[in-house]
């Protein structure tokens, strides 16, 4: 029987409750130095630059490193690649001094080359990456200016603020990329199909093997640079492995069948993990709010709903305030706190986190769970249910219905969205629930714009400006309406001035202020209706040495190592 037989056969025994599978599953997780977690989709690329979703981030994220990256615990940068800086008084000439001794994957040298590449990449109008939109500094690209092998400087039109915590982005080969940006097939290179040896980077791991629909595994860089105060070669374990698990309830099963030593609990888990940790071996750690967003957005994008001159009911409808205020108004926050998050959650009235102290405005006044206030509402904006059939009408006759999609599979959404649809249901609008698997749906947000409303999260970091892309009307993960040329509305001008204020100012007490009033704009124009934050919780083996989750990341997850 061959080892992935072998598998699978204690997977189904698990289920019955026979204990020898399960004793076999924890011996293969103490045997030797492999780490074995789960993601829940394949990625899409394995060119970092090209990521728009967390698996395929996910999937290179210890293959490739950047100039900086933040530190969980002070949520300040830390070197990597750079191992110093400075900048002139006027801040807007940047110097980095690159770590030496640092090679690729393949033997090649590190040097400010690669960095400048990666720079000349990211501005490359024919590469579509969402960091171009968090780097562009009073509307133009940074310039590089190579001093030495290792030393480059980065230069801007005006002080930025934000370069610290914004320039994390990994850095390219250029010996093995930049004849392909040369020749325009940059975006077609590293693709799911490139064998994995191809894909080389400077991180702590090579992918070694990726099957679809199965797993990614990674072997130690034998040649990494990083060293512990003993002088001791990083990282600690030689493998990792990524089972591709599209199905939470089976990653929650492989969990307690221990085929996995990290796992990141569902609310309902939570308490069945808490009572069962000694027979499982685990620790189970609460690690603060959801430090990014969960929201419900409907689609303001004319290229959608306009067509040959005529435009479609639904852009009036989710245009309008009334009709926006209404929604937020109707979102029993409560009840899906209750019945989704089984208590573990807080309502979320910012896009930004509380757990980021530093820029979370508090003084936002929630709207309050108020159907009858989500009825006056739609009144006021003319719409009624004008035949008596349970449907409101809009002053042109047109029916209030449109769909509601999010990612399949996902269950704590996939509630959320029933939760709404009867609200919804219940003021008199006919919502037509449709789940999209995760590669239809990110195709409809940023290709095609073919829908009406999704529940989406968007994952928050310390730095704000790092939203830039998402809250700038010119960006492309600006949902609502993406990749605008000018500002669509006065209150997305605004923020838009915000945003270049927030990003000048180098005094952290008056950037805030900034930061504040776009929380204030979105939370009045409702693009975006945030919905809750879940308390996040990390179960892991308690024979793992220094683990140590943050609600910001692994604090430094290169010391990670499995007691024998």
């Amino acid at each position: 029987m061959t080892r992935g037989l072998v598998l699978a056969a204690c997977a189904v025994v698990a289920l019955v409750g026979t204990a020898g599978c399960r004793k076999g599953g924890e011996d293969r997780l103490r045997r030797g130095d492999r780490l074995v977690t789960a993601t829940i989709s394949d990625p899409k690329t394995f060119n970092p630059l090209l990521s728009v979703d967390s698996a395929s981030t996910e999937a290179v994220g210890d293959v490739f490193e950047g100039l900086v990256r933040l530190n969980p615990k002070t949520k300040l940068p830390e070197p990597v690649l750079a191992a110093s800086w400075e900048h002139d008084e006027a801040g807007t000439t940047w110097t980095f001094h690159l770590r030496e001794g640092v090679t690729w994957h393949d033997g090649a040298p590190f040097t400010a080359d690669d960095v400048a590449f990666s720079f000349e990449a990211v501005f490359d109008p024919q590469v579509p990456n969402s960091v171009k939109h968090v780097l562009m500094v009073a509307g133009q690209p940074m310039r590089t200016e190579v001093v030495d092998p290792h030393t480059i400087k980065v230069m801007m039109a005006e002080p930025f603020a934000p370069l610290l915590n914004s320039i994390g982005f990994d850095i390219l080969p250029k010996h093995l990329l930049g004849q392909a940006l040369k020749d325009g097939t940059f975006t077609q290179t590293w693709g799911i199909d490139t064998p994995p040896e191809k894909i080389v980077g400077t991180g702590p791991y090579r992918l070694v093997r990726y099957v679809p629909a199965q797993l990614l595994q990674y072997a130690r860089n034998p040649t990494y640079w990083m060293r512990d105060e003993a002088g001791g070669a990083l990282p600690r374990l030689a493998e990792r492995t990524s089972l591709i698990v599209p199905d939470q309830n089976t990653m929650y099963l492989k969990f307690l069948d221990r085929q996995l030593h990290t796992y990141s609990p569902r609310p309902e888990e939570i308490d069945d993990l808490r009572k069962r940790a000694e027979e499982l071996e685990i620790t189970l750690d609460k690690i603060g709010l959801d430090t990014g967003m969960l929201f419900v957005t409907f689609n303001r994008n004319p290229a959608h709903y306009v067509k040959d001159g005529k435009a479609d009911p639904r852009l009036a409808w989710f245009t309008d305030p009334k009709f926006a205020q209404a929604i937020a108004h109707s979102l029993d926050k409560r009840s899906m706190i209750q019945n989704t998050y089984f208590g573990y959650g807080e309502p979320a009235v910012s896009a930004i986190s509380p757990e980021n102290t530093a820029y979370y405005n508090p003084d936002l006044a929630p709207y309050a769970y108020d159907l009858d206030a989500a009825r006056r509402l739609l009144d006021e904006g003319d719409y009624r249910d004008r035949d008596g059939d349970g449907v409101r009408e809009d002053a042109q006759g047109h029916p209030l219905e449109f769909e509601l999609s999010t990612n399949a599979g996902n269950q704590v959404r996939e509630r959320l969205c029933s939760i709404m649809k009867e609200d919804w249901t219940k003021l008199g609008i006919k919502v037509n629930y449709r789940p999209l698997d995760f590669t239809t749906l990110v195709e409809k947000l940023s290709t095609n714009f073919d829908w009406d409303a999704m529940v989406m999260g968007f994952t928050g970091g310390v730095e704000p400006h790092a939203s830039a892309n998402l809250l700038r009307s010119s960006g492309n993960l600006h949902m609502w309406r993406p990749n605008q040329q000018t500002p669509a509305t006065p209150w997305e001008a605004e923020i838009d001035r915000e945003l270049a204020a927030g990003a000048r100012e180098l005094d952290p007490r008056k950037r805030v202020t900034h930061y504040w009033k776009i929380q204030e704009i979105l939370h009045r124009e409702l693009p975006m209706i945030q919905l809750v934050r879940q308390q996040r919780f990390i179960a892991a083996k308690s024979y793992l040495v220094d683990f140590v989750p943050t609600v910001w990341g692994i604090y430094e997850p290169e010391r990670i190592a499995i007691r024998p």
